[in-house]
C-alpha cells in the first residue's frame, strides 16, 4: 500500500476510541485517532464502572489509576415514589466475589485520565468521517474538511450514530427508547448523598450517585415522544414541577441545580447486529452495539471490546482474522445485554399505576438473587475468556 498516512485508523475519541489507543500503543502499533470535536472535554456526567470494567482497566495495566477518579459504588438500591426500598441487590458482595470494585466516575474525569495516558501527537481534532473507501491495498477516508487519509485497518468507535456503521448497515438506524432524560452534576457538600439510588414511579425515573469531590451525579427519565420540542425546552423548574410529589431528596437536589447545569438527550440504542468486523474494518464500543443505559453497561461494555480485540492483536495472526475472533467473542454477551437493558428500561418507564403496584409488589418480594441474576450473569465469567481460543 502506497501513501500510507497509519496503520490502525481509529474514529472517535470517546472512551473507547482513547482506551483502544492506549491499547494499540502497548502493542507498539502504528495509530491515529481522528475525533470530530474541537477540543476533548468529555462532555457528560457520570456512568459506572461496574466491576467488568475495571477488569478491563486491570487488563491494560490503569486499574489501580482509574480506582483513583471513582467513587466506590458501595450498593445501589431502587426505591419507589416515596422513598420504600423495592430491591437491594448486594452489589459490595458481588464486587467481592468477583475480586472488583464498582465504581462511578464522571465522563470529564475519566476522558482527561485516558488523554494523559494517550500520545497527543496521534490525536487529530476537527476531524468528521464522512465516508471510507475499503479496497485491497488500503483503505481511503474521507472527511468533512476535504483532507483524506489512508490507513490498512479501520477501528469504528464513533458512537451510536456512526456514520461508518450506517455505510455498512443501512438498516442499522438508531431507535428510541420511549423516554427522554436529562443529567447533571451539583455540588454535593451539603447534600451529603452517600449511596446510589433510582426511583421508579408514574412520572418517571430518578436516578443519583456520589461522585469524588463532593460531587452528585443525577439523572432523570421521562416518557416522551422522540425529539419533543416541549422537553428539549424544559428547565430546573419544569423538572422540579414534574418530580415536587417524589420523595423529599429528589426536589431538593433538582432545586439545588443550574439550568446551564442540565444536559439533555433522548435515550437511542441501536438494534442488535449480526457483523461487527467487515474485512479490515471494525466496529467497537456504542458502533457497535450502543445499549440503553439501564443496566450501566454502555462504557463498561466498550472497555470490555478494547481488551479483547488488545488480547487478540498480540497473537501472530492477521488483522482481518483478530477481527473475526473479536466479533465470535462478543456477539452474544453485547447482544444479552442490549435486549436486557431495553427490557429493565421498558418496565422501570411504566405509568399505569395497576401495572406499577404489581411491579413494586413483586420487587419487594423477590429474592435478592433474582435481582442480582443480571450482574451475576455478567460477572460470573471472566469476559475474557468467553468464546476465547488460543
Amino acid at each position: 500500500m502506497t501513501n500510507i498516512d497509519c496503520e490502525y485508523a481509529i474514529i472517535g475519541g470517546g472512551v473507547a476510541g482513547l482506551s483502544m489507543g492506549i491499547g494499540l500503543k502497548s502493542l507498539g502499533k502504528d495509530f491515529l485517532i481522528f475525533e470530530q470535536a474541537k477540543v476533548l472535554l468529555g462532555i457528560g456526567a457520570g456512568f459506572g464502572l461496574a466491576a467488568n470494567a475495571m477488569q478491563a482497566f486491570d487488563y491494560l495495566g490503569l486499574r489501580q489509576e482509574v480506582e483513583k477518579i471513582g467513587f466506590y459504588t458501595r450498593d445501589f438500591n431502587i426505591l419507589d415514589d416515596k422513598g420504600a426500598v423495592l430491591m437491594a441487590p448486594d452489589t459490595e458482595s458481588l464486587g467481592a466475589k468477583y475480586n472488583q470494585k464498582n465504581f462511578t466516575v464522571h465522563r470529564a474525569d475519566l476522558h482527561q485520565f485516558l488523554l494523559s495516558k494517550s500520545d497527543a501527537s496521534r490525536i487529530l481534532l476537527r476531524k468528521r468521517l464522512l465516508r471510507f473507501e475499503q479496497k485491497a491495498d488500503g483503505i481511503s477516508l474521507f472527511f468533512s474538511d476535504e483532507t483524506t487519509f489512508r490507513c490498512k485497518y479501520l477501528l469504528v468507535a464513533d458512537g451510536v450514530k456512526s456514520p461508518a456503521r450506517q455505510q455498512l448497515l443501512p438498516k442499522s438506524s438508531p431507535r428510541y427508547a420511549g423516554y427522554t432524560c436529562w443529567r447533571a452534576t451539583i455540588d454535593n457538600s451539603d447534600i451529603h448523598v452517600t449511596r446510589g439510588t433510582e426511583t421508579w414511579g408514574a412520572k418517571g425515573r430518578f436516578g443519583l450517585t456520589p461522585l469524588v469531590d463532593n460531587r452528585l451525579y443525577w439523572y432523570a427519565c421521562i416518557n416522551a415522544p422522540a425529539r419533543s420540542e416541549k422537553y428539549k425546552n424544559f428547565g430546573v423548574s419544569d423538572l422540579f414541577d414534574h418530580f415536587k410529589d417524589y420523595h423529599q431528596s429528589i426536589p431538593q437536589i433538582i432545586q439545588r441545580t443550574a439550568n446551564e447545569d442540565l444536559i439533555w438527550n433522548d435515550i437511542i440504542d441501536i438494534k442488535p447486529i449480526r457483523q461487527f468486523a467487515f474485512g479490515s474494518v471494525l466496529l467497537l464500543g456504542d458502533a457497535a452495539h450502543a445499549t440503553t443505559p439501564n443496566l450501566g453497561q454502555g462504557a463498561c461494555q466498550a472497555l470490555e471490546d478494547v481488551a479483547v480485540l488488545t488480547d487478540e492483536l498480540k497473537k501472530n495472526i492477521p488483522p482481518e482474522q483478530a477481527f473475526l475472533h473479536f466479533q465470535r467473542r462478543r456477539i452474544d454477551r453485547t447482544h444479552y445485554i442490549t435486549n436486557t437493558s431495553w427490557r429493565i428500561g421498558k418496565i422501570s418507564q411504566w405509568s399505569n399505576p395497576a401495572m406499577i403496584a404489581i411491579r413494586n409488589t413483586l420487587m419487594r418480594i423477590m429474592p435478592a438473587s433474582w435481582s442480582e441474576s443480571p450482574l451475576n450473569k455478567l460477572l460470573k465469567q471472566h469476559f475474557l475468556t468467553i468464546n476465547a481460543k488460543p
